[in-house]
């Protein structure tokens, strides 16, 4: 737990489903006031909490993750949730608990995107390299290993979901995240300006904001609004082209503003899901997007997204030339109903759900024969 984003808001609906849960976690430091999202009862944290300024390399300790996990004591609990992108689906569980685990994504960067992220972190050569791929094939054998202590899963996504399927061999149902879709309109309903572009996002590799700006350079008579902020925001500045702004960090009201005001959201990473596109919808903003991803359990082309199948700038500013003057006259309405499928309020509820099914059955299974 170190900054606010998708997982840490799924998490949050989980306590306000379970508030006398105790939470465990490798890492806790997250600040105030986003950490009073996150009531409990009880919080543990692993050694690796403990480390001196351990949130700038936590990375770094990815091969002491799986042990790290493993020294939770969790006798005790009947009922343990997982919500895990990385190691925590790996908890030892008592024989008699029953193990739900909500899944993000099996770990990306050592399974279908190992080539990439090596190539991109300077791994891909050498001693290092090989290095690097010795541990990533250990992770991949803990990782299938550890889903022996797993009794239910559930993914993020269809795309997700064929994700475990094909790493795991795992069948998973899917329930979407949740999303702050009633997030309050500016007082001052500016109108839409009809060549102004938006993206909002951590400013990070696989987000292809790069491609964004490339895209920008043939797109001269369009400006693209960049919210967030991220390891690689003094590159991607230097690499910008005149028609693209970076904002930084913007509060929630000014995220909003932003997207009242653009008539399109850029979207062009391949995403497990990706919140906030769908926040964009909410607003009635529709979304101009890589046709690949969980996006695609949301977006419906020529109605509330412009799709482009090729991670090209080429592709991309095909995609805004053609969707500028092609989006149906209802399209904001069109975004907002979409949207909706896509609530917390939803989101506890298809929780809920599940794990009270889960869990009957559970109890019923493990409950003794009635005497005849």
């Amino acid at each position: 737990m170190i900054e606010y984003a998708g997982a840490e808001r799924v998490l949050e609906q989980i306590l306000a489903l379970y508030p006398d849960a105790t939470l465990y976690t490798l890492i806790d430091r997250m600040p105030q006031p986003d950490r009073g999202r996150f009531p409990s009862r009880r919080t543990v944290t692993s050694f690796l909490d403990r480390w001196p300024g351990i949130t700038r390399y936590f990375t770094r300790c990815l091969p002491l993750m799986p042990f790290a996990v493993q020294q939770f004591d969790l006798s005790g609990h009947d009922l343990v949730i997982s919500s895990s992108h990385c190691v925590a689906k790996g908890v030892i569980v008592p024989p008699d608990a029953l193990h739900l685990c909500y899944c993000y994504s099996p770990m990306r960067y050592v399974w279908d995107m190992q080539a990439t992220y090596l190539l991109k972190e300077g791994l891909d050569r050498g001693v290092t390299g090989w290095l690097a791929r010795r541990l990533f094939h250990s992770l991949r054998m803990w990782d299938v290993g550890s889903n022996n202590g797993v009794d239910h899963i559930v993914g993020c996504s269809s795309f997700v979901r064929r994700r475990i399927l094909k790493c795991w061999r795992l069948p998973a149902t899917v329930i979407h995240p949740p999303v702050r879709t009633a997030l309050p309109r500016p007082i001052a309903d500016e109108p839409r300006q009809p060549r102004r572009l938006v993206t909002v996002g951590r400013l990070i590799g696989y987000k292809n904001v790069a491609l964004m700006l490339e895209a920008m350079r043939l797109l001269p008579e369009h400006e693209l609004m960049v919210v967030g902020t991220g390891p690689l925001g003094q590159a991607l500045r230097r690499q910008a082209p005149a028609n693209v702004r970076f904002t930084g960090f913007l509060d929630e009201a000014d995220v909003v503003r932003e997207l009242h005001r653009a008539s399109a959201f850029l979207f062009a990473a391949v995403e497990d899901f990706g919140i906030a596109p769908v926040e964009a919808l909410a607003q009635g903003t529709p979304v101009i997007a890589l046709a690949h991803g969980g996006a695609l359990d949301y977006l419906r082309h020529g109605d509330n997204a412009w799709l482009f199948d090729e991670a090209t700038p080429q592709a991309l500013a095909a995609a805004v030339r053609a969707a500028t003057d092609a989006w149906p006259d209802d399209v904001a309405a069109r975004c907002r109903a979409g949207a909706e499928a896509f609530s917390e309020k939803r989101f506890r509820q298809e929780f809920s759900d599940w794990v009270q099914g889960h869990w009957a059955a559970w109890r019923g299974a493990a409950a003794p024969p009635s005497t005849p």
